[in-house]
């Protein structure tokens, strides 16, 4: 598998992708710029404009239960934000 593990689709992300043509990926944390411009256009044959990337880091999580205090950690992950060309788009549920 490469560098994009799956694509970000939620409601601010679909309306980014109808209006800005912008499209968000969830990748390799030691993944770069380039790499990730690369594998968008070999899988989706389009022209990416701009990768723009973030790092989320994990958050602290706790609950109460019968038992006593659960505490645990989200995972970390990268996320990118990749813009295209004008005209193109990126259908997700076209193999559905």
């Amino acid at each position: 598998m490469g560098v994009i593990f799956k694509p970000v689709i939620t409601e601010k992300m679909t309306a980014k992708g109808e209006k800005l043509n912008q499209y968000g990926f969830i990748v390799d944390k030691k993944a770069n710029k380039l790499q990730i411009k690369g594998e968008v256009e070999e899988l989706y044959g389009i022209e990416v404009l701009s990768v723009n990337t973030m790092n989320y880091s994990g958050k602290r999580k706790s609950r109460n239960t019968k038992s006593g205090v659960i505490s645990g950690k989200t995972n970390a992950f990268k996320k990118a934000i990749i813009t295209i060309g004008e005209g193109e788009s990126i259908d997700f549920f076209s193999n559905i």
